[in-house]
């Protein structure tokens, strides 16, 4: 199948271009995956650990000069796995008290952040060991910095920053660690460069990393998802498609292993290729820009947003996602009733605006105008009072601090939120993205709290007061930060409904001129284009009966409810 659709050319240009047109497509399912993939860190992935001691790496260059007796006292201490004391020793050296050559400071340095390691203290850890690799070659030892960063990654969230860190490494410095006895942490490496390669929109070489992680690493689900995304940025459809498939491929044989949960990565894997599928489906002419659709592979899309599970976290989108496919392949009793589905009793907490703009649009193009009117009045009626309330909100808050707090109360359910609302901020607020720049904020909550119950010459120390910084700098980044985040998530809330929110104004314009009857001739043809389909029509076969609709939902038919639509152009 291949046919122009756009019957309402200003209309359509709006609508593809904010949510599904072949450009806006591939950025939100980057942007959608991204934000779905970075799951808050579990338990399992916090106890990963690689035996960084005997890592087989080459001891470090022989210190400069004897060490001070508090230097030798410390790295003795340290042998004893007496860390407090250890660290304690350690600081004294790299504050200079010990009169230390710059060699041995620079060990003193390296083994602080080792003993705060093993206590727990990772932000200063981190810290630490963002000091030496700012130092680069010139600290003895930058290169062995790099394995307890990848220990720190699986121990802080993302939002620490420690990719940003690995990168300041060449990607020939990883190859050390390419052993058997340390794959894993040469896998989780290779991963780690390549998001980072990705975040500075070097996509072939993030790509190439992302390829190097094995298939049986940990790490191999998550680098086959961010290949599939720089794909996606280079607008690369059959590569993505193949990353993507790969995953569902190997969950389904079983071929991956430490996966944390197969069934919610799979379903992401599918919504992603259904998403690159009906992107890939969309085709504009360079020359007359006039677009049309590949039917085979808008249906490949619709197979995949099929696949998703019901219970799935994703399935809701995947319903609306396809209702647009649906609407492209002139099965309008199916694209409705995907609405039909979206807006029943099970899920009232869901927000889908843009499907009264979708069931205004079908309606309009087989001339229902009444039908499409009361979608037009339905929308204002519901969603302007949604927007004036959410603008209302937001101007009540100064600065990121104050939404950070907003945030938090949104979370624990404390926000003064009416109910008309409530419902809709609490879910565009619940991104992954953001919920790990929350959990960063309270993980340095918990260090300051350790910090609170230590022993009194520990915690007075000048150590205790670096750790109570270092915590109170990262601290007051990441609350500035997430408040950011979480104002630019409400904020583009905002500014898609009012986008919607014009797109229906452009409807009633639209209708307005088809009551005039003064539609151009093109326009004319592409409506009664759907009367000539006559696949608005629900079809009944030995398979299934036409029970009508009388109030009541029922459950096992989600999904799979069909709404007559009656062609009535040219009568």
């Amino acid at each position: 199948m291949s046919r122009n659709h756009l019957p309402m050319t200003v209309l359509f240009s709006q609508l593809f271009r904010s949510s599904f047109a072949p450009i806006g497509l591939f950025a939100i399912a980057a942007g959608l995956l991204v934000s779905a993939l970075l799951a808050p860190a579990s338990a399992s992935a916090q106890d990963m650990d690689f035996s960084i001691d005997e890592t087989g790496q080459p001891p470090a260059p022989p210190a400069e000069g004897p060490p001070s007796e508090a230097l030798a006292n410390a790295l003795r201490l340290y042998q004893q796995e007496n860390y407090p004391a250890a660290a304690v020793q350690f600081q004294r050296v790299v504050e200079g008290e010990s009169q230390d050559a710059p060699a041995n400071v620079q060990k003193a340095q390296f083994f602080l952040g080792k003993c705060l390691y093993h206590l727990h203290y990772y932000q200063s850890a981190l810290a630490l060991f963002d000091e030496i690799g700012q130092q680069g070659q010139g600290h003895l030892y930058f290169a062995q910095t790099l394995q307890w960063l990848a220990q720190l990654a699986s121990q802080l969230p993302e939002p620490a920053g420690i990719i940003e860190k690995v990168g300041r490494y060449g990607v020939d410095q990883l190859d050390q660690f390419n052993t058997a006895e340390t794959s894993e942490l040469f896998n989780q490496l290779v991963y780690m460069m390549g998001r980072f390669k990705y975040g500075q929109g070097e996509f072939q070489q993030a790509i190439d990393l992302f390829g190097r992680v094995e298939t049986g690493s940990n790490f191999y689900v998550k680098a086959k998802f961010f290949e599939g995304i720089a794909y996606i940025r280079m607008r690369q459809a059959r590569p993505a498609i193949a990353a993507f498939r790969a995953i569902v491929d190997g969950i389904e044989s079983g071929d991956i292993s430490g996966v944390e949960d197969e069934g919610r990565m799979q379903n992401l894997a599918w919504i992603s290729l259904a998403r690159v599928y009906y992107t890939a489906a969309n085709h504009t002419d360079s020359e007359t820009g006039e677009r049309s659709i590949d039917g085979r592979i808008l249906g490949q899309a619709v197979e995949a947003w099929s696949q998703v599970d019901q219970g799935s976290e994703y399935w809701l989108d995947g319903l609306f996602e396809s209702s647009w496919a649906f609407f492209l392949a002139d099965e309008y009793s199916r694209a409705l009733g995907n609405i039909h589905t979206l807006f029943s009793p099970y899920f009232a907490d869901s927000y889908y605006p843009e499907a009264l703009v979708l069931k205004g649009v079908t309606f309009f193009v087989n001339c229902q105008v009444e039908n499409a009117q009361a979608m037009v009045g339905q929308f204002h009626e519901r969603y302007d009072p949604v927007r004036t309330e959410l603008e209302q909100t937001l101007g009540s808050f100064q600065d990121n601090t104050q939404f950070f707090e907003f945030l938090k109360r949104v979370r624990s359910g404390e926000a003064n939120l009416s109910p008309q609302i409530r419902g809709i901020v609490s879910t565009a607020l619940s991104d992954r993205t953001l919920l790990r720049n929350l959990e960063y904020v309270e993980l340095l909550d918990s260090e300051e709290a350790r910090l609170a119950q230590d022993p009194a010459e520990f915690r007075n120390s000048s150590l205790g007061a670096r750790i109570l910084q270092d915590i109170a700098v990262a601290k007051s980044f990441a609350v500035d930060q997430t408040g950011d985040l979480a104002r630019g998530r409400y904020t583009r809330l905002i500014d898609e409904l009012q986008d919607l929110s014009n797109q229906v104004d452009t409807l009633e314009l639209e209708i307005a001129t088809f009551q005039r009857g003064t539609l151009d001739q093109e326009t004319q043809q592409q409506m009664t284009a759907a009367r000539r389909t006559g696949r608005g029509d629900v079809q009944v076969d030995e398979e299934h009966q036409l029970w009508p609709f009388n109030g009541e939902y029922w459950r096992d038919e989600l999904g799979f409810y069909r709404q007559q639509v009656t062609n009535q152009c040219g009568r």
